[in-house]
């Protein structure tokens, strides 16, 4: 039984995890509640860091149950949770397959990108910023999903170059013998660094406008902020943001810092264009149809998405069902493949609303944000940037964004605060949750759906490397932001 518990995960980490169970047991009746949610929240941060060694799902979703036996929260405010980011959860089971098949379409724009754009910095300047605008205005886990598709998709024609017996550079030497060792590490860290600039944009997105992150709507929900006053009201502070992070990501590539800097190989480019183009050449008119109808699709979306015609589960499932009614894809077995990816991710994500459950239940967050509102009103709102900023990276910004939101709509209700303090501590709630948030996968659902995808064994991207990475733009970010809520506000 402890073999097959936690599969092939290390024998440390099983009798850890074990350790913690036993431990929790005696920590909720000796050292009490409040400091016992606190220790589950560490560790489950813990499982999440380990997530290359074993799926979260199962170490994390086993600290869950348990718990919920202790009673720090229970099934009904767990639901509850899960009831609330319903928009979440459908968007992750149906906007993902979408993508799913409209990789075809993905893959034949982005290898042209990858293979006729040669500097390195430029390349990563349009991954920032591609993924800026589309998160702007779409969502940044629609966004990340196109990323990890893109990603996969490429390192995909990599391997099956790799494990062919393909000469496509015309050199004489087999094509796996030049990209094996030193030129796959290489082309795995050219990727790395640019889905971390990618994950990094949609944080640079998705605070400026309405539509950007969930918190957002919540918040001009709060505030009665339309999408260009919304806009209008925080341009101050992520304007100046956005600038400062294509800053920075000019320069860790120019001086390599960081794990960045990483170029595609000139024996992979060359080997992958010649590829592409045998494809192009050797494409059937039905493989040209199915292009057309993805083109058309990938346009529905945005249209539908910057319009906010319906959810974005719900648009996923009308694209679903669009690209595969008109690429004549309706056998059930064909179907399955473009759900495999997200439904972990997705059970993962009901795990940690438990956890959210526990913290709310717990008030394991209420002392921070009454010492924040007792503290002079010139000082509140550079306080509740760094509170949230703080929590955001621990717990999930959205549920940081929801608490902090609803306990100063409650002073304002009650007369204690004006109506400008009040708005100028919604935009310190939005810039904390969204912007320093960046620092850890916990902080935003991208970068947590990201960390447990398929791709990050692929390109050897562990919980410790993601959070190295995003440090220059946590830096960055924080800084900038922090100065903008200072003097701006």
């Amino acid at each position: 039984m402890f073999k097959s518990f936690l599969g092939n995960s290390p024998t440390w980490f099983k009798l850890t995890m074990i350790g913690f169970f036993i431990f929790n047991i005696f920590s909720y009746y000796f050292l009490g509640k409040t400091i016992t949610s606190w220790i589950f929240i560490f560790e489950f941060i813990f499982t999440l860091a380990m997530a290359l060694k074993c799926y979260p799902l199962q170490s994390g979703g086993l600290l869950a149950i348990q718990i919920l036996i202790l009673n720090l929260t229970n099934p009904h405010n767990a639901y509850h949770e899960i009831a609330s980011n319903l928009e979440v959860i459908l968007l992750l089971v149906f906007m993902v397959a979408a993508i799913y098949f409209m990789k075809p379409l993905l893959m034949y724009i982005f290898s042209k990108i990858f293979t006729k754009i040669k500097s390195k910095i430029v390349l990563s300047l349009l991954f920032v910023f591609i993924s800026a605008a589309l998160s702007a205005f779409l969502d940044a886990l629609t966004v990340t999903a196109v990323l990890i598709s893109v990603a996969t998709g490429f390192y995909g024609v990599y391997h099956k170059i790799h494990s062919g017996d393909s000469d496509y550079d015309h050199e004489g030497q087999l094509d796996r013998e030049q990209l094996s060792g030193e030129t796959l590490e290489e082309f795995r860290s050219f990727l790395r660094s640019l889905i971390m600039h990618g994950i990094v944009g949609t944080a640079l997105g998705g605070v400026m406008t309405l539509v950007g992150e969930p918190q957002n709507l919540l918040i001009g929900e709060k505030m009665g902020w339309n999408f260009i006053e919304f806009f209008l009201k925080m341009y101050k502070i992520t304007v100046p943001v956005l600038f400062a992070g294509l800053l920075t990501t000019i320069l860790i590539e120019k001086f390599k810092i960081f794990g960045f800097g990483a170029k595609l190989p000139n024996v992979a480019r060359t080997i992958i264009e010649n590829y592409t183009e045998e494809e192009d050449r050797n494409r059937t008119d039905k493989q040209k149809t199915a292009l057309i109808i993805q083109a058309v699709a990938a346009v529905i979306l945005v249209v539908a998405l910057a319009l906010h015609i319906a959810p974005v589960g719900m648009i996923g499932l009308g694209l679903i069902i669009l690209q595969t009614a008109f690429m004549g894809i309706t056998e059930e077995h064909q179907l399955g493949h473009a759900f495999e990816e997200a439904l972990p991710f997705t059970g993962l994500l009901v795990v940690f609303f438990v956890i959210v459950a526990m913290i709310h239940d717990q008030h394991l967050f209420q002392p921070i944000i009454e010492s924040v509102l007792a503290m002079d009103l010139d000082k509140q709102p550079t306080m509740f940037y760094l509170a949230n900023g703080l929590l955001s990276a621990i717990s999930d910004n959205v549920f940081v964004a929801t608490v902090y939101i609803n306990e100063v709509k409650e002073a304002f209700d009650s007369g204690a605060i004006s109506r400008e303090h009040f708005e100028n501590l919604a935009i310190a709630i939005n810039t904390g949750t969204n912007l320093p948030s960046v620092a850890t996968p916990n902080g935003q659902a991208a970068f947590l759906f990201l960390l447990t995808s398929t791709l990050a064994p692929l390109i050897d991207l562990s919980y410790g490397r993601m959070v190295k990475m995003a440090l220059p733009y946590t830096i960055v970010l924080t800084i900038v932001g922090l100065l903008g809520v200072m003097y701006f506000l």
